[in-house]
C-alpha cells in the first residue's frame, strides 16, 4: 500500500473508524493524519498504515490550514444531506 503525504485515507480501526483524514506526513511506517476538526494539522495523529484504507484522492498539504482541511474532507465525512456536527 503506497501512502504518501497528501493522500486522503479512511480509518478502518479504532475510535475514529469510518472517518476520512488527510495524511500530513509519512514516517517510519506510520502516517500522521489530520482532519482539521478533531485532529488539527499542527498536531496530527500517528496511525499505523495497516489501520488505514487508501483512496484515490490527493490534496496539497504543504502550508494547509485546518479550515481548508475541513472544507476538503467535508463531503467525504458527512456526505450530501447528512447531519452536521454541532458547531460546524
Amino acid at each position: 500500500m503506497e501512502i504518501k503525504s497528501g493522500t486522503i485515507v479512511k480509518s478502518v480501526s479504532g475510535r475514529d473508524s469510518g472517518s476520512f483524514y488527510a495524511v500530513i506526513k509519512f514516517e517510519d511506517g506510520f502516517a500522521y493524519i489530520a482532519d482539521g476538526r478533531r485532529r488539527k494539522a499542527e498536531n496530527p495523529k500517528k496511525k499505523n498504515v495497516r489501520h488505514l484504507q487508501k483512496t484515490e484522492r490527493f490534496i496539497e498539504v504543504e502550508n494547509i490550514t485546518d479550515k481548508k482541511l475541513r472544507v476538503k474532507l467535508h463531503s467525504l465525512n458527512f456526505g450530501v444531506g447528512a447531519a452536521h456536527p454541532k458547531g460546524e
